[in-house]
């Protein structure tokens, strides 16, 4: 990932509007700051969330509440939580998805 050039930016988060985005079970609210090919995120999966799709899209993406666990296309499942984070590449190790049983939020770089 290669920062765009932009100037100093601070981000209020509680300023951010919500997105809604419904997963196959459960819902993503996301707040998005984007910079031209830059988009950082605070994403909040709500209890019984499963994503609706696998990505490929690389992220650096950073547990700050709850847990989740990530799904690789793979086979493999990772559980992260609080304090915990992953880094992968676009079309990298694997497509993934995410999924909570209890509800997590997220700092996404991507």
């Amino acid at each position: 990932m290669k920062l765009p050039t932009l100037p100093f930016t601070v981000t209020d988060w509680s300023r951010v509007a919500v997105t809604e985005h419904p997963g196959e079970t459960g819902m993503a609210l996301w707040r998005t700051f984007s910079a031209g090919v830059l988009r950082v995120r605070l994403v909040e999966y709500t209890p019984g969330y499963l994503a609706d799709h696998w990505c490929d899209r690389g992220h650096v993406l950073f547990v700050m509440s709850g847990e989740l666990v990530t799904e690789l296309k793979d086979g493999r499942r990772f559980t992260l939580k609080a304090g915990m984070s992953y880094q992968v590449s676009d079309f990298g190790d694997a497509a993934h998805r995410s999924s909570t049983e209890t509800g997590a939020t997220l700092f996404i770089v991507d």
